[in-house]
């Protein structure tokens, strides 16, 4: 069983996710072991509803186990209450989503410095940083662009900038080609395993997509709710 250790990014101990309709009990993920060193490449691979999603918004808090312990940069984050489960996602955790999710009405660089105004940052502070990760991930030309004025995959590197641009301790990343023709796809796919080795940053993919798994130090299969590697 996986025990908390200050060299992994994330420790889940017996956890358990179920939801309840009244008196009725729907599994998602059962008794699961998991632990993943600090800076891999993980690919969480698996069919739709086999429970990926469920364990990434664990992971994140944004959701919480039925049962178990999960530890993230040797930190329990079960059983905390909502404003230190805010404080940990503001201050660790970077999101990827499948639907991009950039404000319309802002232009590429507003939708990264989004992210970085929760911090106590001087606003040519978030502003620099705002440039530097859009310049990470080549679109620094881009800057003043809205949304509609970019391409899916642009759109999808402008929200890999988001969420590295705070320089968090992990990032996961939900089916984040699912919206995406396959050439460009994997140009995705190879901007986050850059930014994972310059940075050492660890990262975490949801997808159904085997493509990705190539690109993994990791993959860990999920099926009915329980991972094998």
């Amino acid at each position: 069983m996986p025990q908390k250790s200050q060299s992994s990014a994330v420790s889940i101990n017996q956890v358990s996710k179920s939801y309840f309709t009244g008196e009725l009990e729907t599994p998602v993920l059962t008794d699961l072991n998991l632990d993943i060193p600090r800076g891999e490449f993980v690919v969480v691979l698996g069919v739709s509803g086999s429970g990926k999603t469920t364990l990434l918004n664990l992971i994140g808090a944004l959701d919480a186990p039925t049962a178990g312990r999960i530890h993230v940069d040797g930190e329990e984050i079960t059983g905390r209450n909502r404003w230190d489960l805010a404080e940990y996602r503001r201050r660790k955790m970077g999101f990827i989503f499948q639907f991009f999710n950039l404000l319309p009405t802002l232009t590429a660089g507003e939708n990264v410095r989004a992210a970085l105004d929760l911090l106590d940052l001087e606003p040519e502070k978030r502003r620099a940083l705002s440039v530097e990760s859009l310049k990470s991930v080549g679109l620094d030309e881009k800057f003043d662009k809205f949304p509609s004025q970019l391409s899916g995959g642009e759109q999808q590197r402008v929200a890999i900038a988001r969420a590295l641009s705070k320089s968090p301790f992990l990032v996961l990343a939900d089916e984040p080609t699912g919206n995406l023709d396959a050439e460009t796809g994997e140009k995705i796919v190879a901007t986050m395993k850059k930014i994972n080795r310059e940075t050492g940053t660890t990262v975490i993919v949801g997808t159904h997509d085997e493509d990705i798994a190539r690109a993994a130090d990791k993959v860990l299969h999920i099926r009915d709710g329980r991972i094998t590697l």
